[in-house]
């Protein structure tokens, strides 16, 4: 038997307190859940969020090109024409192919579940774990580019590069984590801006060149020419560093869920258009560095020095040179925003499937992945400080994850077609195949150019990462199968028997609330015990006669060992089968509502934290804060469930002993789907315990569950909260999401709720 509660004054975001009001601020308004649909975008806002790292990388594509070959030979800049002109040709092999890929998977047509479908589990993880390394480094080396852009222009500004850098990692997370929309809103502007002041540069230099009048471009502080031969492996390295411009396309197959419908035509179209517009940018900034005679310098940007030369200082048209120096600092900096797309969202698929930490699956408050936007920030910003925000040092860790991920992806998709068949099928297949032939020899020769000059650690990574994966997801497939295999024994089980224990130090109001819930769910049959400290025994002693009478007799326990040892000395002595229940009551009294005074009883909480790793043993927590009535007239059980699985049935079962009149479990759902699973589980396992589910539609557990509450205790009843906690040890604590430890801190000092907790271990 179940009950719906109608979410009712939950429609409404909830009221912002405290810490709350700052998150709001920076924020914005949290959103329900049904509102995903408001926002999807359109092509015009979605170019600007999913392709400005394609579109930035025409800011150092020609210019990591040149750096090689100028390295080499000081008359070998003019074959940076031919390599451009060869990475726009895999630049447009590459957008066609996953124009193919987005239209067979119109809600991801990522690397990743290309792979996973195509290629097998192994070959997805690794497709996985480069794209994740490679958007972090996006990140880093987009940001570091575009302070660089400023410093070129502003030279006093160079000692704070690091610092910049980071502030503006800061800024891109903070407006990431206010929606999809909003960043698009905010990121359209500055990235529309840099199309047409590339555009205006391009078609300027390119009239003034073709009218005889081709400035030549000022080069400061050139970077040495070498004396050496150009040879096939020269041309070859200069062809994968200039393979930079095709970063970012990948981050649209990957984000075809937020197009608005038809998704896969919308983003095939995206694409398409992403292709067209970075290959002109691209070859135009080539052609003019190549007409210019703009050489890498130490600082100043390939593209400042062609601007410069264009738009001479003094002339009419010289404000342009600061239009296109600080547009493409907005476009650097903003092509990081590609990541904070695709990280996300990537991650959230691997933690669908378990490869990954659950909680980065979870929306946050504005319908984003908020957990994978902070982490990614958290790593580029590390990343920048140790390598200084040196776009030189940064650079030779790129790209080796996008042509990873590139190479399998294509080559998913001609086992795809292969599979598949259907008109044209042969066709598809052999776009896809010279997609994945191209890419993968791209990759290898990154592989071999870029390895001693940093690569190495981007090679070693991916494999590790793989690894943590694979052990992620076994961590996941075992407990599954524990907590399976514990549904499956409560359910067979006996009736269990409860056996309640009042932790006695003081004779307070917390104490008297404590004795009188332990009636309420065993009548008399309850023992209380006291270890005794300096010369307090006889006093509390006589105090408990004086207070309750002979009956229940307080036990007093000698104190061998410490409070602690002694207290779980006695709960290991207490009689009992293996499925019964030893319920262990706290009584805490308090001044007033300060965690921080919580923390500070550190008995209390040493007791309630080695009791946590005692089998078969509940911590009920009774605090109370002065002026606080300690006892009321009844007592209501709610059960927290988050599903029908072992350590959810044990709580039940534990409720069960309660004798309290009312008794029911709980449920909070996020979306409709929650609602229908837990409806049909609950059946199917023949729970006997009436069900509550309540909407939460924001996805927090906090107010609801307090509102929740305060209904149940408004007449002065007393809320016994029964939660079941997951124990998981080491390394895999960081795999649970925590919400035990955030709902004690919750209901702590929250009035008229007690707590129980009841631990369920794994392993």
């Amino acid at each position: 038997m179940t009950g719906v509660l109608q979410p009712g004054k939950e429609v409404a975001p909830p009221p912002a307190e405290g810490l709350n009001q700052v998150k709001r601020a920076l924020v914005g308004t949290p959103m329900p859940s049904h509102a995903m649909e408001e926002t999807l975008l359109r092509k015009a806002l979605a170019l600007p969020i999913f392709a400005s790292d394609a579109l930035s990388s025409v800011a150092y594509a020609t210019e990591a090109a040149l750096i090689v070959l100028i390295g080499v030979s000081a008359t070998s800049a003019y074959l940076i024409l031919p390599v451009s002109a060869a990475v726009s040709l895999l630049l447009a092999i590459v957008v066609l192919s996953y124009r193919q890929t987005v239209r067979a998977y119109s809600t991801s047509g990522g690397s990743y579940i290309v792979s996973r479908e195509n290629l097998g589990t192994v070959p997805s993880l690794i497709a996985g774990a480069a794209l994740l390394t490679d958007y972090v480094l996006t990140v880093a080396v987009s940001v570091a580019a575009g302070v660089l852009a400023i410093v070129s222009a502003v030279p006093s500004l160079q000692h704070l590069t690091l610092e910049l850098s980071i502030g503006a990692v800061i800024l891109i997370t903070v407006v990431n984590l206010r929606g999809v929309r909003e960043s698009g809103v905010a990121f359209a502007i500055p990235t529309y801006a840099f199309i047409l002041a590339l555009l205006v540069l391009i078609l300027t230099g390119v009239t003034r060149c073709t009218l005889g009048t081709c400035p030549t471009a000022v080069v400061p502080d050139k970077l040495p020419a070498g004396m050496g031969a150009i040879t096939l492996f020269v041309l070859l390295r200069a062809f994968a560093s200039g393979s930079s411009a095709l970063t970012g396309v990948e981050a649209i197959s990957n984000g075809v869920s937020a197009f608005r419908h038809p998704q896969a035509k919308n983003a095939a179209r995206t694409l398409s258009i992403l292709a067209v517009v970075a290959i002109t940018l691209f070859m135009g900034v080539s052609w003019l560095a190549y007409q210019m005679h703009a050489l890498p310098s130490g600082s100043a940007s390939v593209v400042s020095q062609v601007a410069r030369a264009t738009f001479p200082s003094g002339s009419t048209f010289g404000f342009m040179f600061w239009v296109v120096q600080i547009t493409t600092f907005a476009i650097l900096v903003l092509a990081a925003n590609t990541s904070f797309q695709g990280f996300p969202r990537l991650a959230a698929m691997l933690a669908h499937d378990r490869f990954f930490p659950r909680q980065f699956g979870n929306l946050g408050d504005r319908l984003v992945f908020s957990n994978g936007i902070i982490v990614l920030s958290g790593l580029a910003i590390f990343l920048l400080w140790v390598y200084d925000a040196q776009v030189d040092s940064l650079i030779h860790l790129y790209v080796i994850g996008v042509f990873t991920a590139f190479t399998l992806s294509q080559a998913g998709m001609v086992r795809y077609w292969r599979r598949q068949g259907g008109p044209g099928w042969k066709r598809s297949a052999a776009v896809n195949t010279v997609g994945a032939t191209a890419t993968g020899i791209v990759m290898v020769i990154v592989i071999m150019t870029k390895f001693t000059q940093g690569a190495w650690i981007v090679i070693i990574a991916i494999p590790l990462l793989v690894l943590a994966f694979l052990g992620i997801h076994r961590h996941y497939r075992r407990t599954s199968r524990r907590l399976r295999a514990g549904a499956a024994a409560m359910i067979a089980s006996t009736a269990p028997t409860a056996t309640t224990v009042i932790a006695v130090d003081a004779i307070d109001e917390a104490t008297e609330r404590a004795v009188w819930y332990a009636r309420e769910i065993a009548g008399s049959d309850f023992r209380p015990v006291h270890v005794p400290g300096r010369g307090t025994d006889l006093a509390i002693h006589a105090r408990w006669l004086r207070w309750v009478g002979g009956r229940p007799r307080l036990e007093l326990i000698p104190a061998q060992e410490g409070r602690v040892e002694s207290l779980l000395e006695f709960v290991w002595s207490v009689p009992r089968h293996e499925a019964d229940f030893v319920n262990v009551v706290v009584p805490e009294q308090f001044r007033k509502r300060s965690l921080l005074a919580a923390l500070r009883r550190t008995t209390t909480f040493q007791l309630k934290l080695r009791l946590l790793k005692e089998p078969g043993v509940v911590i009920t927590d009774v605090p109370l804060v002065e002026g606080e009535a300690p006892v009321a007239e009844r007592a209501l059980g709610r059960v927290l469930v988050s599903g029908v699985h072992g350590a959810s049935l044990r709580a039940i079962a534990y409720a069960e002993t309660l004798e309290l009149e009312d008794v029911r479990a709980v449920f909070f759902a996020f979306d409709g789907d929650e609602v229908r699973d837990i409806r049909r589980d609950w059946e199917r396992c023949g729970v006997r315990l009436p069900l509550d589910i309540v909407e939460a539609p924001f996805r927090d557990l906090g107010d609801p569950l307090l509102s929740y509450l305060r209904d149940l205790t408004d007449d002065g009843s007393i809320a016994v909260v029964i939660m079941p906690e997951l124990i998981v040890h080491g390394w895999r604590r960081l795999l649970h999401n925590q919400r035990a430890l955030y709902l004690k801190r919750l209901l702590l000092f929250e009035p008229r709720v007690i707590l129980s907790s009841v631990p369920y271990r794994l392993g």
